[in-house]
């Protein structure tokens, strides 16, 4: 028995796992930050460009 928990304890396959998902976790949470931040920001500028145009006279 312990040797089973000796090599269990050695074993860092599940931290390695564990590690890569906290990595995929931030990249997603980086790549939806930049998309909110870029539509805000191209929402401002459709506003900005839609409050100069003018409608043309009949």
């Amino acid at each position: 028995m312990q040797k089973f928990l000796a090599r269990f304890a050695k074993d860092e396959s599940g931290a390695t796992a564990i590690e890569y998902g906290l990595i995929a976790g931030l990249i997603g949470v980086a790549i939806i930050a930049a998309v909110t931040l870029t539509g805000t920001n191209l929402t401002g500028l459709f506003n900005r460009i839609a409050g100069k145009l003018t409608t043309p006279a009949v």
